[in-house]
């Protein structure tokens, strides 16, 4: 599938800017168009200080309204010095309702976003990207904090269980990996994964025209998150693909796993599906 349509989630204000750039190389790239969101939700003040003052209340609803037209007129400045203005929207809170993220999402190919804030300010606005992985149908590219390169990747690191979390990523970015210079798999685990399940690995996507090769890191004394950006960053991947939540995201959030570990300290864009 060839991606056209992107839909970029806002996730804080540290984290929007990073996200823009991208996703504007990526309009670029695939001749594409770009609608940025922002989620409606209720303010921190209407959920938890009913008791302020009617007059106080409206003073921070109009800061909260003034805070998303300046983000507006941030989008709308930077889409039209790039030259993508009449291919980028921004959708406003009154236009989403009370749709979530991940609803919006199914409208169109991609999600690109940061990751989720949780600014006592923002939190409210914010989308958790791998939630909307989780629940969205749709593969979600996420964006480090202060993320900024040249061009896109041209060197892909595919993270590869063998799960189905992991193949459905695989071929959500089969179009994105066809343009890539090179792509590393990359399994992690104690034991060496069956050489010729490998092999129809490494042959389709050479059938797709990709120049892959296989890494086997045993995991001995690291985490499988950080096996994963240390190859990226030892054999210079800018792009990691991943499935999500092979367990489910609750258990995750309490004990940790490698979805969430990875999407909280990646230094290069990762690319998911569940």
């Amino acid at each position: 599938m060839a991606y056209r349509n992107f839909l970029l989630a806002y996730s804080g204000n540290a984290e929007f800017d990073s996200a823009l750039g991208h996703a504007i190389k990526l309009v670029h790239h695939h001749d594409g168009w770009l609608t940025a969101m922002v989620q409606s939700g209720s303010p921190l003040f209407d959920r938890y200080s009913i008791s302020l003052p009617d007059k106080l209340r409206e003073q921070l609803r109009d800061a909260e309204t003034q805070n998303v037209k300046n983000l507006a007129d941030h989008f709308h400045a930077t889409v039209k010095a790039a030259g993508i203005d009449e291919r980028a929207e921004f959708v406003l809170p009154d236009d989403i309702g009370n749709a979530s993220p991940s609803e919006v999402a199914r409208h169109y190919d991609m999600v690109i976003t940061g990751f989720q804030s949780h600014r006592a300010s923002e939190e409210h606005r914010s989308a958790s990207p791998d939630l909307i992985a989780l629940t969205s149908g749709r593969p979600v590219l996420v964006i480090p904090r202060g993320y900024d390169a040249e061009g896109l990747a041209d060197h892909a690191l595919v993270a590869w269980d063998g799960k189905r979390s992991a193949a459905r990523a695989l071929g959500d970015a089969m179009s994105i990996l066809e343009t890539k210079a090179k792509v590393t798999v990359l399994t992690v685990s104690r034991d060496h994964p069956d050489p010729k399940t490998m092999d129809y690995l490494i042959r389709n996507l050479e059938r797709h025209g990709i120049v892959s090769e296989h890494i086997h890191k045993t995991g001995k004394g690291k985490k499988i998150a950080i096996e994963i950006e240390d190859t990226a960053d030892a054999i210079g991947a800018k792009l990691i693909v991943m499935g999500a939540y092979e367990h489910s995201k609750f258990s995750q959030d309490i004990f940790g796993g490698v979805t969430h570990e990875v999407l909280r300290s990646a230094r290069v864009p990762v690319f998911m599906s569940h």
